[in-house]
């Protein structure tokens, strides 16, 4: 707030007790295990329609989530005795497996 509204940032300052002046204090620092979680949501669907999803670390590969997603008991009962035609993997976001 200091460099936008000088003024009042020095009275609260002030009032929280903080010495020296607030111009002579430093910027925050960044700290990176504040960053968002290492854990992404991938949805699974079967033939375009949400059958479940998943949680998966950040680092997890292509197979591993299509992999998980066919193991998935909700997903299994809409593929069992059906041949899988196609797995689209959209990066971060869905699984979409085509099944006829």
């Amino acid at each position: 707030m200091a460099p936008i509204t000088p003024y009042i940032a020095e009275e609260l300052w002030a009032r929280l007790g903080g010495e020296p002046s607030i111009t002579n204090q430093g910027w925050p620092q960044f700290d990176e295990s504040k960053l968002g979680a290492a854990e992404i949501t991938i949805v699974f669907q079967v033939n375009g329609k949400m059958r479940g999803e998943g949680n998966f670390p950040e680092t997890a590969t292509k197979d591993e989530i299509l992999e998980a997603a066919k193991a998935s008991e909700r997903v299994q009962s809409f593929i069992e005795g059906k041949t899988i035609r196609k797995e689209i993997y959209v990066p971060g976001k869905i699984v979409n497996i085509v099944a006829n």
